[in-house]
């Protein structure tokens, strides 16, 4: 039933409109094989972002909102726990403030304690510090009760999430989301930082327009793009057009050094470059580290982190946050262990044709933080739709779970046919296509697994189990070279929805080391070239040496190590010719 990958080449598209002359050939071949025709398509100005006024709620919320300026109200920003949220609510913070606040303050839900968004206990935990409004950044649009709870004690409440809502609203003065029915902003992908941006933008013009900056300098929030390209990419929503510029934007500030004390921090514990940061680092470097508080402990340490000005600090609480994320890495191995232990066991009693289309997995011991992650392992590891469950608390009578999904299968929708099939058995759900959370008795799991199960063979197809690894094809000779790796480099951002340029060829091996315990390091002769390539894949080694011909699925890119630039290819994926 476990399927190898296989390398399959995008369909060739016709690359149309008036290209610059410096725009490498390839790249334009990638471009529109991403549904790019067009230079001006890439051009990301912000100039070109979608207008403000097209977002829905955002009159209503300005109101609110600069009412509460002028009258010194008590704010407080309420997030989530993990990148897009403490980005979200660093952002909304940080924007209040330049725009005049006073009196704003935040907090974030504590995922062990209580649970996801506002919910009427938070809303009891904010009480003594007497809040005026509450504004929620990447939560709320199921917020029923935690509404209701801060509406009984006389506090406003303006939403602002983009996940997709269930049936119906909370009773909030504004709500602010994409997704809602009928809105007509275009770009549904906005992550929550991104929806709490525009807010500010929107608040911005509506204090421009009511002469409140009079006889002073008008704030700049171009100031927050760094946090909003950081919770962007960290929240893996699909980078359209209209993500692109703000991703583009945030990193063209943190390459030219105008990143917070807090971004330049977890850059610096990562050992990248801020002077070269891409999109890649954002997801992979950075936002582990951020999402690591809200895993393990409590996110307050990550806002912390990019709310903080002093340098000296920031660092401290990076290489905090960093300590954190490696013993998030070593549970997460042990618990991906377990899990794939699980599946083996399964199909040795069972038979390879009997693995459930839509998986869930359980184990006693496995941290509530962490299941979200070894989700999306063994989702790769099966390609099938993959839920992990972990005790909510230490008496176990409540399971709370992540899941991850593939191609085709909408998982939030794919829960809400569970929930209207079996009413009663999710206490709670939500989430996107992609990736979504939910909550269920410990005593109704195996019921829980036999109905998601019907709900995948249902919906999936066989052939979507099929895990294809698409690239663009191969490479001519002449185009092994450090100037197309690094256009590639800055070509995008690139990201969920406009992958990562990956390309495809035949080599022979010269020659190959083990780097540490699992990884290769290679050199590679390509048939229609002189110079070998030196190459690298993470991963690649697993105790057999490998194949002497073999055909790779590789990224063109640029080893800067001690500040030398060198060609390499990253190798994704090999198989013996």
């Amino acid at each position: 039933m476990l399927r190898s990958w296989r390398i399959e080449r995008r369909a060739a598209a016709a690359v149309a409109g008036a290209w610059p002359e410096q725009v490498h050939p390839v790249l334009r071949r990638i471009y529109a094989a991403r549904g790019v025709s067009a230079a001006a398509e890439v051009e990301h100005r912000l100039a070109r972002l979608v207008s403000p006024q097209q977002l829905g709620g955002l009159e209503t919320a300005g109101a609110l909102l600069a009412q509460a300026l002028r009258e010194n109200r008590r704010i407080v920003v309420v997030g989530d726990f993990d990148a897009d949220g403490a980005t979200g609510t660093a952002v909304a913070v940080r924007g209040l403030r330049l725009l005049g606040a006073t009196q704003v303050d935040y907090q974030v839900p504590n995922r062990f304690t209580h649970g996801y968004g506002l919910s009427p206990a938070l809303v009891e935990e904010l009480l003594p510090r007497r809040p005026d409004l509450i504004l929620t950044v990447d939560n709320g649009v199921a917020a029923h009760a935690g509404v209701a709870a801060a509406n009984a004690h006389g506090i406003t409440v303006i939403v602002t999430d983009h996940h997709l809502p269930g049936d119906s609203l909370p009773d909030a003065a504004a709500l602010v989301n994409p997704n809602l029915p009928g809105d007509a902003f275009p770009s549904k992908a906005l992550a929550g930082v991104g929806v709490v941006f525009y807010l500010l933008l929107a608040l911005r013009a509506r204090l421009r327009a009511e002469g409140d900056f009079a006889g002073r300098a008008e704030p700049d929030l171009s100031a927050l793009l760094d946090l909003v390209a950081l919770g962007t990419v960290a929240d893996l929503v699909p980078l359209d057009y209209n993500n692109r510029v703000l991703v583009d934007a945030g990193l063209r500030r943190i390459r030219a050094g105008q990143a917070c004390a807090g971004v330049l921090a977890l850059i610096e514990a990562s050992k990248r470059s801020a002077a070269t940061l891409c999109a890649n680092d954002l997801g992979f470097a950075l936002g582990p580290r951020i999402n690591a508080a809200g895993r393990m402990d409590d996110m307050r340490l990550g806002i912390e982190c990019l709310l903080c000005d002093e340098p000296r600090r920031a660092r401290e609480l990076a290489e905090r946050l960093s300590a954190m994320n490696a013993e998030r890495r070593e549970l997460q191995a042990q618990m991906v262990e377990q899990g794939e232990a699980n599946v083996a066991q399964f199909l040795a009693r069972h038979g390879s044709d009997t693995l459930p289309v839509g998986v869930v997995l359980y184990e006693p011991d496995w941290h509530v933080g962490v299941v979200g992650l070894v989700a999306s392992k063994l989702k790769e590891r099966l390609h099938r739709p993959v839920i992990a469950c972990a005790p909510a608390d230490e008496d176990g009578v409540e399971l709370k779970a992540s899941g991850r999904s593939i191609a085709g299968f909408h998982l939030r929708d794919a829960l809400a046919e569970v929930d209207a099939r079996h009413p009663g058995l999710l206490m709670r759900f939500g989430g996107h296509a992609m990736a979504a959370g939910l909550s269920l008795s410990a005593q109704r799991l195996a019921e829980f697994a036999g109905a998601f199960d019907a709900v995948a063979r249902r919906r999936l197809a066989a052939h979507q189990l099929d895990p294809v690894l698409q690239t663009d094809g191969d490479l001519a000779a002449q185009d092994y070279d450090l100037e197309l790796a690094r256009q590639l480099r800055y070509a995008g951002p690139w990201g969920q929805a406009f992958p990562e340029p990956l390309f495809d060829d035949e080599f022979r091996v010269l020659d190959w080391k083990r780097m540490g315990e699992t990884h290769l390091r290679l050199t590679l002769q390509h048939a229609q070239r002189r110079e070998p390539l030196e190459a690298v894949m993470f991963g690649g080694y697993a105790g057999t040496p490998p194949p002497v011909r073999l055909r790779a699925a590789f990224e063109l890119v640029i080893d800067d190590w001690n500040g030398r630039e060198r060609l390499r290819l990253l190798l994704r994926h090999i198989e013996a010719l």
